[in-house]
């Protein structure tokens, strides 16, 4: 469905005189998207996650490398690749003012299938989104949840093979975004559709997605599943809470016999993370015991892709949320 080698996009940057420098957004990414997968595309702001997703939509043309999306050149055959993909950006396609289902055939129209045709998709849509009784109403009597459902339902209107959601879930409450988030599985289920996610939320990449790409400072620095982008961090995080401060020293050198990383030290907590820390906490405990070392707490926890943000990037991803 998506094939990228190569793909780079450079800007013109300011510079002194009539020189200018040259900014590289993106740095020449390889991407390959199956039929049928879900997959999360992840990246902290200014790392070439937007621009990537401009170029594969036929938004922006790549400065070089080559990329097919649903079959078609995005250099030679935008038109062709518009006909092909759903698109639903961020902050929304819908006027407030006008009638949801107007809206639907509207923008079915746009894309050459006729009024009946746009308005039996349409109600079909609404009916598997969640939007029944909806058609009149206008988006803005409508809920947060129920807007970015309708935003979806017009990026599917005219039955594309591959859609592009572009942050779905921003500003949804918890409740809302769960709700989507089955909407957004149904659309393989039901519909057989290949979806190619980008998202800030990192929970709902893993619930979500078959295959995460990272992209960082241009380039595509993982491509993995959840599960095994996971597994490259070094054991579960074990963390001490003492009941003296005064022992604080002592817990961490008890725990640095079983960790695989440094142990960090906060007042009255120790940290670190160890492998297979379900097999080394009952001898911990029982260490801790014999040294007469009281705790408030003893915390295990596994690796979150949040965990694997911060250590292929340097930073949290929520932190550029």
């Amino acid at each position: 469905m998506i094939h990228a080698r190569g793909l780079a996009r450079t800007f013109a940057g300011r510079g002194r005189g009539k020189e200018k420098e040259e900014v590289t957004a993106v740095a020449g990414v390889d991407i390959d998207v199956d039929e049928g997968e879900i997959v999360g595309f992840l990246g902290p702001n200014g790392a070439g996650k937007t621009t990537t997703l401009r170029m594969l939509t036929t938004l922006l043309k790549p400065t070089a490398g080559t990329a097919t999306v649903a079959g078609y050149d995005v250099a030679t055959q935008s038109q062709e690749v518009r006909r092909s993909i759903g698109y639903v950006s961020q902050s929304g396609s819908t006027s407030p003012e006008a009638r949801a289902g107007e809206e639907i055939m509207d923008h079915g129209m746009l894309y050459g299938i006729s009024q009946k045709q746009a308005e039996a998709r349409g109600r079909e849509l609404f009916e598997q989104l969640d939007l029944d009784g909806l058609w009149n109403r206008e988006p803005r009597a409508m809920s947060g949840g129920q807007r970015r459902r309708l935003d979806i339902a017009m990026g599917l209107v005219h039955d594309p093979t591959l859609v592009f959601l572009d942050e779905p879930t921003t500003g949804l409450d918890p409740q809302a975004r769960a709700n989507l988030w089955t909407h957004i599985s149904d659309l393989r289920v039901r519909l057989g559709s290949t979806v190619f996610l980008t998202t800030h939320y990192l929970d709902e990449a893993d619930v979500l997605c078959d295959r995460i790409l990272v992209i960082d400072h241009g380039s595509i620095v993982a491509s993995d599943t959840p599960d095994a982008l996971k597994r490259q961090i070094s054991g579960d995080l074990v963390e001490l809470v003492v009941s003296d401060p005064a022992q604080a020293p002592a817990a961490a050198a008890l725990l640095e016999r079983i960790a695989d990383t440094d142990v960090e030290t906060d007042a009255t907590s120790v940290s670190a993370r160890v492998r297979g820390a379900g097999r080394e906490i009952p001898g911990l405990i029982r260490a801790l015991d014999a040294a007469s070392i009281a705790l408030e707490s003893i915390e295990v926890r596994r690796p979150t892709l949040d965990d694997v943000f911060l250590t292929l990037t340097g930073r949290s991803l929520r932190e550029d949320a």
